[in-house]
Formats: C-alpha cells, structure tokens, sequence
C-alpha cells in the first residue's frame, strides 16, 4: 500500500495525443515516415489517427516501417481502402477542394459499415430514459459508454468502433446521465455485468469515471451487480496511466472500493502482439492493478499482417500467463472499416488457434476462439469436420441473443474464402440461426426441438 502512495513527480511525462495534425512532426521526428507522408494523410482522411508517445517510442521500429507489424496495426495507409475509394480519395485530395474531399470522405465511411452487428438498431434499449450511451444486447451484460471516454490513446487501423473517433454524432454512442443508467440497471435485475466501454474509459479522468462507478462502491446500491468490467488498450498505448498519471492513484484505489464493496472488477486488456508485453512500464502498470484485486484477461483480434501467426499467439499467451493475465479470447476482425485489408479466412483462423493452443500448457488454454462478434452472438468456430461426407464448419454460440442457443453446436458450409459469419451456408436441411435482415430463424432441429 505504501508504494502506492508516492507522490507523483511533476516531471513525469504527460499523455499528448499525435493526430494528423502532427503527422509533418513525426515525418520530422522520424525521416523514414516522410517517404509516405502524404499517403498516410489522404488515408488519415477517412480513417482516424492518433498515436500516444508510448506508441512512438516503444512499439513502431521507425527503420523498418514496411515490416513492422505495428505501423499496419496504427497508422493508415491507401492501401487499406478498396481500390474505387483509393481512387476517388485520391483525385479528391488532389483538386484541393474541401467540399468535394468532405463529401468523398463521408460517402466511403458510409461505405464501411460504420456500425456492424446491428449496434445502431439491434442493442440499443427502448427506454424513456436517455441511454444513447447504453447497448444491452445479452441479457446479463450491458455496456456503457461514457461520453467522456469515447477516444483512445492511440487508434487500431482495423478498428470495428471507429465510427465513434471521426466526429458525426449520429454515429457515436456517448452517455451522459449517470442517473438514467442507473435507472435502467434498477429496473433490469436479470443484469449482473457492466462492461464499461468506448472508445476507452481510461483516457477519462478518474473523477470522470466516479460518477458512473462510484455508488456501485456501496455494496447496498443495485446488488444485483456483480461484476464491473474496463475494455480498455490503455496497458500497451499508455501504461503510465496506471503508473505515473497524477490521478493513477485515485483510479486504482477505485479498484480497490468496488472490489471490497464485493463487486468482482475485470480489465479486458486488448493485447494483440508479444512486442506489447515488453516494456517496464507495462508489466509496473499490470502489477499495479492486480495489487487492487482486479484481474487482468487479454483479448483480441486475429490480424492479417500484425499477428496472423500461430507461434506469435503461442508467445502472447505464455508471456500473459506468466504475468498472470488470464488469456480470454481470440476475435475474428469485424466486418467494417478496412476489413478486406485485415482479414483472416475463417479457415485460416482455426488452423492458428489450434496449432497456436497445441503449444502451450492449461493455464493458457483459457483463451477460447477464434470468435466472431456477430449479429446473433458471439460465434465460436470450433472445427472442421465432415457430415455426409460434406466438409463443414462446427460452430457454437458462446453468447447469444437467444440465451437458450448458446453452447448448441450447428454446422455451415466449409468456404475456404469466408472471413465473417454472413458469408457462410447453411448444409442441406439445415439453416443458420441469423438471417441478413437480423431477424432469429430457429427452423433447424439441431437449434431447438420442434
């Protein structure tokens, strides 16, 4: 306890977004980024930047940006859009008209399926209240987005909530009264888990943070919640949150409040790569939370050209396990943004978890996937197998809209080209449990008995 009261030294250094308004200072910081400057800002365009210095100094190896894993995970490039839009933003960018770039720009975010799985019109709660910072698509689990903490440290090119970073309102959720949420929650008991969300809630201030959390430090406030739950990249993008930020102390004694309140606290890191594991502040920042009770678990997506290798997952979760942080999943990337750039066939996707979870011991054996964050749930692709002598995906719902489908296995065609769940087929006299108009279909008797 002592060693988390040190003052904090007024030299530390503070968090200081890069965005493309600074994207000429990194080509001047880094001569190797001034080759493709202009590319990077035409891309910046369309996708949102932002790096934090952490990022700068200790993730992207500047002299090798071609190879680099982390320069495709974090800044933008033309590449990353299809070629009719590359070459629509190109023209556009070229006439040096902001009318006519604004007007390109918004018709190929609108192109990118800004809100994928039905975000806009199948989670949000039909409530009086104001909840347009709320999603409650699982029974038990309801997610919150904090109006303040709808920004990163720094910004994931392949990013499926990217829509909340590029400034149009009736595409960001962002909650702003506390006190309706509360309201929700109070009228909602089958609700146990919060899952504070964004954006990242770690980029508020901590006092921020108190008027969404506080109360829940008072075991007698709404006790059927259980557990409270931080999504957050703020471990490998900016540690010294933890560690070295004036208010880090106040964020973790928080920690601290709700779990003796007997709230259990989780901290999804999103962890994609070994390299991010690396750095001192890191594993300071990890044990600082775990001193609170907290656990860590580790998630994310399976990237193509950051970490499309089983050996490298294998590393992640060796490394995790050693840091005790619990390995949880492995995501399939969404279907929006740059996801023709980023995406892993679903075939491919299983041969790395397999030969990935193949090659460490039980303890990691926790993480499950590959998993897709689809329409009706969260889709585990367990296998391929074969039925009558048809080659097929097995597939089985981790989490679903309809409670009583998960852990049911159902099977689809095996595709070698397919990369999300709406670009597979149902075997002969059968049928997948979600159609493209988002509406449950439950015809199949191995979904629910007739």
């Amino acid at each position: 306890m002592d060693a988390e009261k040190v003052s904090i030294s007024e030299s530390v250094q503070k968090y200081r977004p890069w965005t493309i308004n600074q994207l000429a200072e990194l080509a001047d910081k880094h001569p190797e980024f001034s080759e493709i400057l202009t590319d990077v800002q035409m891309a910046s365009r369309v996708f949102p930047f932002r790096l934090s210095s952490h990022v700068i100094d200790n993730l992207i190896k500047w002299d090798d940006l071609e190879e680099d894993p982390f320069f495709h995970l974090l800044i933008p490039t033309m590449k990353m859009l299809e070629e009719g839009h590359r070459e629509a933003l190109r023209e556009a960018c070229l006439s040096g008209d902001e009318s006519r770039i604004s007007s390109v720009v918004n018709t190929i975010q609108a192109d990118l399926n800004p809100h994928p799985a039905g975000q806009m019109t199948l989670n949000t709660p039909d409530e009086e209240y104001n909840l347009n910072g709320v999603q409650h698509k699982y029974p038990e689990t309801v997610l919150l987005f904090p109006s303040a903490g709808q920004t990163c440290h720094a910004y994931c090119t392949y990013c499926f909530r990217w829509a909340q970073f590029i400034g149009d309102s009736d595409l960001r959720f962002a909650q702003k009264e506390a006190e309706h949420f509360f309201l929700y929650l109070q009228e909602h008991e089958e609700i146990t888990d919060i899952l504070v969300t964004g954006g990242d809630p770690m980029v508020m201030r901590t006092k921020m943070l108190q008027k969404y959390l506080e109360p829940f430090c008072d075991s007698e406030f709404l006790p059927h919640i259980n557990t409270i739950r931080f999504g957050s990249r703020a471990l490998t993008f900016w540690p010294k949150r933890f560690t070295e930020d004036e208010d880090s102390i106040q964020l973790l004694a928080m920690f601290r409040r709700l779990i003796s309140a007997g709230r259990h606290v989780a901290f999804m890191a999103h962890i994609g790569h070994p390299r991010e594991l690396e750095s001192p502040t890191f594993k300071k920042a990890v044990k600082r939370i775990q001193r609170t009770g907290a656990v860590i678990r580790s998630q994310a997506p399976l990237i193509a050209g950051f970490n499309d290798s089983a050996d490298l997952w294998a590393q992640k979760w060796r490394m995790e396990v050693n840091l005790g942080i619990v390995p949880y999943y492995m995501f399939i990337a969404r279907d929006t943004g740059a996801q023709h750039y980023f995406k892993v066939p679903l075939s491919d996707a299983v041969k790395i978890y397999q030969k990935a979870v193949s090659n460490v011991t039980g303890l990691a054996r926790t993480v499950r996937g590959p998993s897709m964050s689809c329409g009706p749930g969260k889709v585990s692709i367990d296998g391929i197998s074969e039925i009558d002598g048809v080659k097929v995906f097995v597939l089985r719902f981790l989490q679903c809209r309809e409670p009583e489908l998960v852990g049911r296995p159902f099977f689809a065609k095996f595709d070698e080209h397919a990369a999300w769940f709406d670009e597979l087929e149902p075997i002969d006299g059968q049928a997948l449990p979600w159609n493209s108009n988002g509406r449950l279909k439950l015809p199949s008797p191995l979904l629910r008995d007739e």
